[in-house]
């Protein structure tokens, strides 16, 4: 697990950070878990997720796969099913930090990507289910601080790997040149990062 501190914990957060940095507690959210959706949804919430892929294998390190991983994760933002903030692709796990407006969750966002992904890859990758952990981590963006935090991490996690030595050299990540973002939600009055 090397320097990472996300990595392990159940929120996805490190525990010496502070409620107050911009975090929220959570806990690893399965889709069916048959809550109200009226208490379930609300106006425009940000979310950094992560999910691994069973058993932790790198069933994302290669071309193939990690392309396709992409793919879906912009047809679905094409689709207006969330806005996308940034995103890192690892070969064993990925993280995003996303928004999803009032008539969507996180989880039902969560298996348009996941579910999406292990569709298509059993159809034109020849990969077998399961291919993603059932559940996934979430922690709800409520401060502009947890948000660049966030966005820091993600950037960051392929160097931490030592996978690059630049943020801006892997190639499935949202620090890579070339990729479109979705602005910084307006409640976090932050500049965007180019």
């Amino acid at each position: 697990m090397g320097n990472d501190p996300y990595q392990g914990m159940p929120s996805g957060v490190p525990n010496h950070r502070k409620k107050e940095s911009g975090f929220s507690r959570c806990v690893v959210s399965i889709p069916a878990r048959r809550a109200n959706p009226a208490h379930v949804t609300a106006g425009a919430r940000t979310f950094f997720v992560t999910s691994s892929a069973w058993g932790k294998q790198s069933l994302l390190q290669s071309d193939r796969a990690a392309g396709l991983f992409l793919r879906v994760l912009y047809e679905y933002r094409a689709q207006s099913k969330f806005r996308l903030h940034d995103f890192v692709v690892m070969p064993d796990h990925f993280h995003v930090l996303l928004t999803v407006e009032s008539g969507m969750t996180i989880e039902r966002a969560m298996q348009f990507i996941k579910g999406g992904f292990s569709f298509r890859a059993g159809k034109e990758l020849g990969m077998r289910s399961p291919i993603f952990h059932k559940g996934f981590s979430e922690v709800r963006i409520t401060e502009p601080e947890g948000f660049l935090q966030v966005r820091a991490y993600i950037r960051n996690n392929p160097v931490a790997r030592n996978l690059v030595a630049d943020p801006q050299d892997y190639p499935y990540s949202s620090a890579h040149p070339g990729f479109e973002l979705d602005p910084v939600p307006q409640d976090y009055k932050i500049k965007p990062v180019p």
